[in-house]
């Protein structure tokens, strides 16, 4: 008797989840749940931490590579300076390496 109870304890068990599924799927889809306002702050508070992470990236990677913006630097601008001085050759043309 205790064999033929457990073997029909799995079938019994199998249709009971069934049906509860069926009738709990039944009950959502006639009562949904209202919208809730706490999702939306949440997003928008998230979405807030990403733009003061992504700024604070860019302010870091800009200090970092402030070198590369600046100016000219003074050397730089009086060997430029000298060499503006210098004639170019009858066979050669203005801005292209001989």
């Amino acid at each position: 008797m205790g064999d033929l109870l457990l073997v029909l304890c799995i079938p019994l068990t199998v249709c009971a989840s069934g049906i509860y599924a069926v009738c709990d799927s039944w009950w959502r889809r006639r009562h949904p749940a209202p919208p809730s306002p706490y999702t939306h702050a949440a997003a928008r508070l998230a979405e807030r931490e990403m733009l003061v992470d992504a700024e604070e990236i860019v302010t870091d990677a800009y200090t970092r590579l402030a070198p590369l913006y600046a100016g000219p630097q003074p050397e730089a601008a009086s060997s430029r300076a000298a060499s503006e001085g210098v004639v170019s050759g009858r066979g050669s043309t203005a801005g292209h390496a001989p």
